[in-house]
């Protein structure tokens, strides 16, 4: 076994290497940018080296320093992790003369997989069946035009080099083919240097079904059964699950065993995984599912899997790269019961579902089910790298008590104030085409007026912050109605995103058991994984409601200049921060005659939305 590791990755994937290697007694170095020096991988690993600044082109894409780090601290061998550089051939190719080991496939294995047209070529003649198409050397127009017009509209166009869904274009006319196949040319080239395309005939109902395999240096594969992702949003992954929804034992023994027949053609070695695309018009049929591409790599959702197995994954990647042999033989494999994961992204499903970025000021994750997290509260998410926080991971013994279970752990999310999908996912779990198993990779887009309604406050929501507010001192409220011997009613203001609610509390009306998070004059109020901020207005004489001196950040952006000091004596209009957001620059003033009591950011610091960055009191209040 290994005794040393360096892992050439981050995040969550990072700290899911460093439990299992700390389990096997096995020393791990991490490599960090500069935007993660403070973050939890770093500190959880035996040993951390600086690779350089926060963008991934100047650290963690640089081989080179990766390399450097290793023979610095004396590392055995690398592990890549997913993304970045574990899939780049060359860079394994680097490891392997350095004299360390390479926990992945063979270089070989890398380059047989990484062109989509010579993959399928190869997958062909290996038995392992393929999309209908055309994958040609002729690329002039007129004969692919004629190639689609053989396979029938619609008809996709794939970037031979292609990857993350671009240089894709679905074409459903004949006249519109041209005009598809320039744009896509042209996307292809500018994403990877590579303008050659291929053609498939356009799946209408399709389900996204992959197969985990493995292999070791003896010649022995087994696949650990399939996983259906077709939850996805704009060809990127949202929810997996193991098995697959629909799948009978003959399919599944169909597609596992082509999956088996691919990772031998490539003489492969270690994790990898088999997609293909299934046609679920008439349920899944053996003769309706095709080789799409290999991911010679761990998958994110690999979790899914090891809950179905009962096997660690990541162990079995550092025994095969020790030179053991697997762990298991394919008949001694289980299967059994179901698990689903979702994928927790910091961005805003109300805003298209933009990044969201900032300081974690208050982050709580359910302990129902497996978490696999990149973060912590008072961590920052930054704009340099994926903008996945976390993995959620639910197992039952059948797929309906899985969702059950892992939408009920969504709903109990709680972060703020950087935004989440949390109340998205919630929903979606729970959606009753999602439990009828009716799962295709247009799923989220057919639906996206359900599963992201819009983002008001509900009655509880209100009330919940109203009981919060009044229960404390200060608070603006009134007595209205006042009879002798008469219960009074109770009123308290509070704004959600520059609505007033002006909400009624009656002394019977019982406490919400919904959680209040109070910061400042906010009132957060998480329900169903949705955090709600309600804001207490002032109306003080002599000063503007929004002007209580509170100076917060009105969209997530970067603090380019910081004009104030603490004790200084500013006047009405006076400038203070200077917020860059969406390329313009947002100057922030005083919005009465006060003294700066904080300042909470400096130049250079990325905030999110409604954060606090500087507090006035009036003049008065500190003479």
């Amino acid at each position: 076994m290994l005794q040393s590791l360096l892992i050439a990755n981050r995040g969550e994937i990072a700290r899911r290497i460093i439990r299992t290697c700390r389990r096997l007694g096995i020393r791990t170095v991490a490599v960090y940018s500069d935007a993660d020096a403070q973050a939890p991988f770093v500190r959880e690993a035996d040993q951390a080296v600086a690779i350089g600044p926060a963008p991934a082109a100047e650290s963690y894409l640089v081989g080179a320093k990766i390399l450097d780090a290793a023979k610095q601290t004396g590392a055995q061998a690398i592990h890549p992790g997913y993304g970045f550089l574990s899939e780049n051939a060359a860079f394994a190719e680097a490891v392997t003369a350095a004299g360390l080991i390479w926990v992945g496939p063979p270089p070989s294995s890398i380059r047989a997989m990484g062109l989509k047209d010579a993959a399928k070529k190869l997958m062909a003649d290996a038995g392992v069946p393929v999309t209908p198409g055309y994958m040609g050397d002729d690329q002039s127009d007129a004969r692919l035009q004629a190639e689609a017009e053989r396979i029938g509209f619609p008809v996709l166009i794939k970037a031979v080099a292609g990857g993350g869904g671009k240089g894709m274009r679905r074409v459903d006319a004949a006249q519109d083919f041209a005009a598809a196949l320039a744009s896509c040319r042209r996307e292809a080239t500018g994403a990877f240097g590579d303008d050659r395309v291929l053609l498939e005939t356009y799946v209408t109902r399709p389900r996204h079904i992959e197969v985990q395999v493995f292999a070791d240096s003896h010649g022995n594969v087994v696949h650990l059964y399939e996983r259906d992702c077709s939850l996805q949003r704009r060809h990127q992954k949202v929810i997996e699950e193991a098995p697959a929804p629909g799948m009978s034992e003959e399919v599944r023994e169909a597609v596992c065993q082509a999956a088996v027949r691919a990772a031998q053609a490539v003489n492969y070695e270690g994790a990898g995984t088999i997609e293909f695309i299934a046609d679920a018009g008439e349920g899944l049929r053996a003769d309706r599912i095709w080789f799409m591409e290999m991911n010679t790599r761990l998958q994110v959702e690999h979790p899914v899997t090891e809950a179905i197995t009962g096997q660690d994954l990541v162990e079995w990647q550092l025994r095969v790269a020790s030179g053991e042999t697997l762990p298991l033989a394919q008949a001694d494999i289980p299967r059994r019961g179901h698990s689903i994961e979702a994928r927790l992204y910091a961005e805003n499903p109300h805003t298209g579902f933009l990044p969201s970025i900032g300081r974690l000021d208050h982050f709580r994750l359910p302990t129902s089910v497996r978490i696999d997290s990149a973060v912590e509260e008072g961590g920052v998410v930054t704009p340099f790298y994926d903008p996945m926080i976390a993995k959620l991971i639910a197992y039952g013994p059948t797929r309906e008590a899985a969702a059950a279970e892992l939408a009920a752990a969504c709903r109990a999310v709680e972060v703020y104030p950087v935004k989440t999908n949390a109340g998205f996912l919630a929903r979606a779990l729970a959606d009753p085409d999602f439990l009828s198993g009716a799962v295709e990779t247009n799923f989220i887009a057919d639906r996206l007026d359900r599963l992201v309604p819009p983002a008001e406050p509900s009655t509880a929501v209100l009330q919940s912050a109203a009981n919060e507010a009044v229960a404390r001192s200060g608070v603006p409220t009134a007595l209205t109605g006042f009879r002798l011997n008469a219960d009074p009613q109770v009123r308290a203001q509070l704004t959600h995103e520059g609505h007033k609610h002006d909400i009624q509390l009656m002394p019977e009306t019982r406490p919400h058991d919904l959680k209040v998070v109070v910061s400042g004059r906010d009132f957060i109020v998480f329900e169903n994984g949705e955090p709600y901020a309600l804001t207490l207005p002032k109306t003080e004489a002599g000063r503007e409601e929004a002007g209580d001196g509170q100076i917060e950040s009105t969209m997530p952006g970067l603090i380019v200049d910081v004009m104030v000091t603490e004790g200084q004596t500013v006047a009405k209009g006076a400038p203070l921060v200077v917020l860059e957001a969406m390329k313009m620059e947002h100057t922030l003033t005083a919005p009465f005659d006060g003294v700066v009591a904080t300042v909470s950011v400096k130049k250079g610091d990325r905030v999110a939305e409604h954060v606090l960055l500087v507090k006035l009191e009036p003049q008065e209040e500190v003479a």
